[in-house]
Order: C-alpha cells, then structure tokens, then sequence
C-alpha cells in the first residue's frame, strides 16, 4: 500500500465540519492520552489509511486485541473516508467479519473507503491487514448524512 506524499491528516485538511473539535477523538487525536493516535491519510486510490501498533493494555485475551478496539479502528477509517468528501455523517449500520486474531505489538495497516454513495447515506467498507497483507478483519457500514 503506497501513502500519497504526506498529505495533512483528514481533521486537518478543512474537509471536515468545522463544528469538530477532533482534539479529543480517541481513534484519532495525538492529543488523548488514553487514544489510539490514528493518522489517516489518503493512498493513491482514494483510500483512508493508517498504520496501528495495537497495544497490549487494548487486549480482551492474552494476545488478542479486544474486538470493540478492532471494530472502532474499522469505524474510524470508514469515518475519516466519508469526512474527506465533505459529508458529515453518523455511523447508522457497523458489521464487523473478525477473521483473524489482532495481536499486540505487531504493526497492522488500517484502510477505509466508499463503497457507495447516495443522497442520505455512504456504504463504506474498511480492513484491516497484518504486515504480509492478509486480512484480519473486515467491516461494512452505513453511514447516514447529517442535515
């Protein structure tokens, strides 16, 4: 996965509601000290990508990253997708497929995208892979479009 050349975080590009105050964001603020200091940035395909050291103080199991960490990181890349196209919306629909086990201390790679587009809501699908490129997990959602 090739990152285009250090574009500003999603947050930081004003494409996002300036009604935000991300500073707290636990996915994504380098400002939250409990966070997760996601850094999405855009790939040449459109994409909303990350890399993620999952820590072990986010395991459910011994050697297991606890499945709501997993889904929220998922979330956060479909959500970091759909605000770079302008649109301000709410996860309304968030299926998560676990297909392998996320363990700590190994660096993953995180990417979101649009699947659809329509008048009130994005279908968006988001990974996430290990260093070798297969998936751990998988995850669709619908987000709905704010008035």
């Amino acid at each position: 996965m090739s990152l285009a050349a250090t574009p500003p975080p999603v947050w930081q590009t004003g494409r996002m509601n300036a009604a935000l105050d991300p500073s707290q964001c636990f996915a994504c603020s380098p400002e939250n000290p409990r966070g997760l200091h996601l850094d999405f940035r855009p790939d040449a395909a459109g994409n909303y990508c990350a890399e993620w050291l999952p820590e072990a103080g986010f395991e459910g199991f011994r050697g297991v990253i606890h499945g709501g960490i997993v889904s929220t990181v998922l979330d956060e890349s479909m959500a970091k997708a759909v605000a770079a196209t302008g649109a301000f919306g709410f996860t309304a629909e968030l299926r998560v497929r676990f297909r392998q086990q996320v363990p700590p201390g190994a660096a993953v790679q995180v990417r979101g995208w649009i699947a659809d587009s329509g008048k009130r809501m994005l279908k968006t699908e988001a990974c996430i892979e290990d260093a070798h490129g297969k998936e751990l997990a998988h995850a669709w959602a619908v987000f709905l479009r704010a008035k």
